[in-house]
Order: C-alpha cells, then structure tokens, then sequence
C-alpha cells in the first residue's frame, strides 16, 4: 500500500482480532470488526514479502477481573482464556508470535504494557523486547479496535521510539461514545503517528 515501506526493520503489529470483537456473535463484537480481516492479511503478506516481523496481540484474561463490568469494571466480560471468544478469529492468517494481554486479570489496552485496575500499576508485555531483539525501528499497526486497543498500542510505541503508522482501513471503532474512533485518529496524528 502507498505510504508504507516495509523492510526487515519494521513489524506489523495486528492488535486483537479476536472472536469475541471481530465475529458477530461475540461478546463485544466491533462493528465491521470482521470486515478488516482480509486487509489486515494482505498487509502480513506484504511485510512477510519484505523480511519484516507479524506479531499478534491477544486479550487472555481470567474469568473475573475488575476490567469487566461483572466486577466493577467497564467492559462485558470478553475474551476469557482457553475460550472461544479469547481465539484469534479462523480467518485470520496467523504465523507468528503471539503476546497475551490482560493474563493476570490487568487492563491490557496496549499490546506494550498493562495496567492494574484498582493500584493503577503498569507492567510491561513482552512485545518491546521482542522488537528490539529483532532490530525493529518502524511499527505499523492494525486491529481492533481503533479507539481502545489499536490507540493505546500505538501511541505506547511511539513513547519507546518506534516510528508508527496506523493503517486506517484495517481497523474500527468500538465508538463507546460517537466519534470515539475519529477522535482516536486525531490523537494519533497529534502525537506523531502517520495515518495511511
């Protein structure tokens, strides 16, 4: 695609395409969610081309966690580990490593860090290491959703020194409140990001 040029220095990072926000069915299903899985498997193929890295973010949480509304959190209870929803979704080309988010029951927004929901504590992923023991210095970033995951994902490898590129047709809004999603676009471009 115009705009990125993919090389053995970059990764494309693709956040969370997951059963329980990319099929109809799930439980927090992003609207269109389902729609970017195609454009999302042609951008691999063109970083795989290109001697690039695919790796892929995953929600993993346990069944209770103060993330989920049922604990006091804000979102339905979604993408509980060695479950259904919690799958990368079938159509998802996937070959390459995986890193789970929200395993010991943390925020896990960003595929670089995540949070403690009541100290507000943040620890690290294994994603930046594995970056950097791979010479990567550009990301690109897709996924769900635009405006919770894909943002928080984004602007955390800006904070680390990653050039970042957010594809804007391989991902979607949660749109919790109207405009979320275009809000989440503005943000990125303020904070250095570039939006093809």
């Amino acid at each position: 695609m115009a705009g990125i040029d993919y090389d053995d220095k970059t990764a494309l990072v693709v956040v969370d395409v997951q059963n329980d926000f990319a099929d109809p069915t799930g439980s927090l299903y992003v609207e269109g969610g389902d729609d970017i899985i195609r454009r999302v498997n042609t951008e691999i193929v063109a970083v795989r081309a290109a001697g690039g890295r695919v790796v892929y973010t995953q929600d993993w949480h346990p069944p209770e966690t103060p993330h989920f509304e049922t604990s006091g959190g804000t979102w339905p209870v979604h993408c509980v580990r060695d479950t259904w929803g919690a799958r990368l979704h079938p159509a998802l080309d996937v070959s390459g490593t995986v890193v789970r988010k929200g395993t010991g029951g943390e925020d896990g927004y960003s595929g670089f860090t995540m949070r403690d929901p009541v100290t507000g504590d943040e620890v690290a992923t294994e994603l930046h290491r594995l970056l950097q023991d791979h010479g990567i210095e550009q990301v690109v970033v897709v996924g769900l959703a635009l405006d919770v995951c894909v943002l928080a994902t984004a602007l955390d490898a800006i904070r680390l020194g990653y050039g970042v590129t957010v594809i804007a047709d391989a991902t979607r809004p949660v749109d919790l409140q109207p405009g979320d999603g275009e809000r989440a676009l503005v943000e990125l471009d303020n904070a250095g990001a570039a939006i093809v």
